[in-house]
């Protein structure tokens, strides 16, 4: 198996995990797996329960079973008591039946609670017993003390199972120690601890893709493919998924050919991800095929395919082929769900036909489907894009009167809302709402709060406030140092853009086109043109080619200064880039015409970019 690491965390890992492991299997082939718990007197009696008991017990945990409700783990706690109270109690499979049941509530410090009441009372444990525990230590990130009970089922002579070691494997990927479940696993293989199976081999390639090592994942499963454990549509779809979140969908399509050929029958959950692989890289027609090929195949696509498909053309503003789309749904006798609307809204809103996506909003509501608060956001971000502030703020406070809570994207559309309406003040009031409502900023909150607060002159707040933050992640931002020196640029404060440049630049973080393009204007602005020419050179150096904006940007500036000879100089070598200028410094040109000399290489760009004008109507 070609699964080997390249790192020294692979062996540190391997070490924590094994502190336990160690010495337990040293001390079970030192007793040669003969060691077996002997019973207690109490033990005896717990296994001569009465047959009348125990089928009496077996129907009420049947019962338990089926039952659905509030009420369920309260009438799972009773019959525990009334178990344990029984004289002679019923066997351990009973009781481990019905802990079973609490652990699937998703109850996991009460499992661990009856387990310990069991011991109190001397009800003796076993294998499965002990696995189920480990389960709910690992299921509470406890890892820790999962390995420690499996020292404990080493010493009471259990040979641990198959299960105990998935279950232990399961708990290092949950606390995305994954790195150490690889380890685990390849000592099993290794030892020949234990012969694992399809569980235990998902468990490792869906841990190796929640890590980003789909790679590694891909080669678990080709070592599969070559063993007696084959792989099953399950296996495949974690990693075919993952690649297609990797951005390699081509590996996607070929890994999914090969599944076909070997046999493995593709089921909705290869599709969907395929298909919103492929919408994902604007290949919609590609994924149309495969719904299509999906079809033929007799897998009948669910309301999460179309949904896929319906969010794919809103995003690509073709908001009538969405809803083809859930037209062909509902012919299929599907119903859309909130999120196929939510996504229809969303591109009403992103193409700024906001009555249209009210329109949408209603039909949910005749449909009886309660919108979320995705929905909201996308209506409260058109309403803001479109300045109708009044209404994004209505349905603002109307949403928290139904009960929902505004998150960090309902907060950052209605700062952008405020900002661009020119409320500032209401917009750093929001602000301080949405942090004493323990709602955290992202780091596009913060760019829309600077870029905001820039915007509307209020840079020196803006830079207190950025310098009071404290956050490592927030100080190493290269697009808010940016939308600070755009707007200490804007308000004239040159210095303090340079400043904060030189500041950028010696934490180590290297501009974008966008602030070398803003620097190259503030450089112009205090008369620096040779600096400014300078810095257009040292961004090919640092691996960041200037583009249009850049070359327009330092042109226009040149021009503005009347430095003519050095604008012709650039504007020839934009033009040679594949660049245009753009309507500012073609209106410039315009005036120099009269001002230009017949044979001057200025007069040949100027016409030469008239016939292009010209011709492009």
């Amino acid at each position: 198996m070609r699964i080997s690491h390249h790192s020294s965390r692979f062996v540190m890992a391997g070490q924590l995990v094994f502190f336990f492991l160690s010495s337990t299997l040293s001390f079970l082939l030192d007793l040669k797996l003969k060691v077996r718990m002997k019973c207690t007197r109490i033990g005896l009696c717990y296994y001569s329960t009465a047959s009348a008991s125990t089928s009496h017990f077996n129907q009420r945990i049947l019962h338990l079973k089926n039952a659905c409700g509030a009420t369920k783990l309260n009438d799972a706690l009773q019959l525990f008591d009334e178990m344990l109270q029984r004289q002679p109690p019923p066997n351990i499979i009973q009781f481990n039946q019905l802990i079973t049941l609490v652990v699937k509530m998703k109850h996991y410090s009460t499992a661990l609670s009856l387990f310990k009441q069991m011991r109190l009372m001397g009800v003796p444990s076993d294998l499965y017993t002990m696995t189920i525990s480990i389960n709910c230590h690992c299921r509470l990130n406890q890892v820790t003390y999962g390995f420690a009970l499996l020292a404990t089922i080493f010493k009471q002579g259990h040979p641990p199972s198959l299960a105990t070691y998935t279950t232990l494997i399961h708990g290092l990927v949950l606390a995305d120690r994954v790195f150490e479940a690889v380890e685990l696993f390849k000592k099993l293989l290794r030892d020949k601890l234990c012969e694992p199976n399809q569980v235990m081999y998902g468990t490792v390639i869906n841990g190796l893709c929640k890590v980003g090592h789909t790679t590694k994942a891909l080669e678990l499963l080709t070592f599969m493919e070559s063993g007696s454990c084959k792989p099953c549509v399950h296996h495949y779809n974690t990693v075919i998924d993952s690649l297609c979140k990797d951005r390699m969908v081509d590996d996607a399509l070929e890994l999914f050919t090969r599944m076909t050929e070997k046999g493995v029958r593709a089921d909705v959950i290869t599709y969907n991800s395929l298909i919103h692989g492929l919408c994902n890289f604007g290949r919609e027609t590609e994924a149309a095929q495969m719904l299509r090929d999906m079809e033929e195949e007799g897998v009948s696509p669910g309301v999460h395919t179309f949904t896929i498909l319906v969010d794919s053309f809103c995003k690509q503003g073709s908001v009538k082929d969405a809803e083809l789309a859930v037209q062909a749904m509902v012919r299929r006798g599907l119903n859309p769900d909130v999120i196929t609307y939510s996504a229809l809204i969303d591109g009403y809103c992103l193409r700024g036909e906001i009555d249209e996506a009210e329109k949408v909003l209603d039909g949910m509501v005749e449909k009886e489907l309660v919108p979320n608060i995705i929905t909201y956001n996308s209506l409260i971000n058109g309403y803001c894009k479109k300045k109708r502030i009044g209404k994004a703020m209505r349905l603002f406070h109307e949403i928290q009167d139904k009960g929902l809570i505004p998150d960090v994207i309902t907060y950052s559309s209605m700062l952008q809302g405020l900002f661009k309406s020119g409320n500032p003040a209401a917009a750093r009031e929001l602000f301080n709402k949405m942090q004493a409502k323990g709602q955290a900023p992202d780091i596009c909150t913060y760019r829309i709060l600077f870029h905001g607060m820039c915007e509307n002159g209020e840079c020196s707040d803006a830079l207190v406030l950025f310098r009071s933050m404290g956050s490592d992640t927030l100080m190493k931002d290269v697009n808010l140092y940016t939308i600070l020196i755009k707007g200490c640029r804007k308000y004239g404060k040159l210095d303090l853009a340079m400043g904060l440049f030189d500041e950028l630049t010696l934490k180590g973080l290297k501009p974008n086109v966008r602030t070398y393009t803003v620097m190259i204007s503030v450089l112009c602005q205090q008369g620096l043109f040779g600096e400014a020419k300078d810095l257009l050179r040292k961004m090919e150096e640092n691996g960041c080619s200037p583009n249009s904006v850049t070359y327009n940007a330092i042109v226009q500036e040149f021009f503005k200064y009347k430095e003519f000879q050095e604008a012709e100089i650039l504007l020839e070598e934009m033009m040679n880039l594949g660049f245009s200028p753009d309507s500012a410094n073609f209106e410039m040109l315009l005036h120099l015409i009269p001002t230009t000399v017949q044979d001057s290489p200025m007069r040949t760009i100027i016409r030469k970019l008239t016939n292009i004008k010209q011709m492009n109507g």
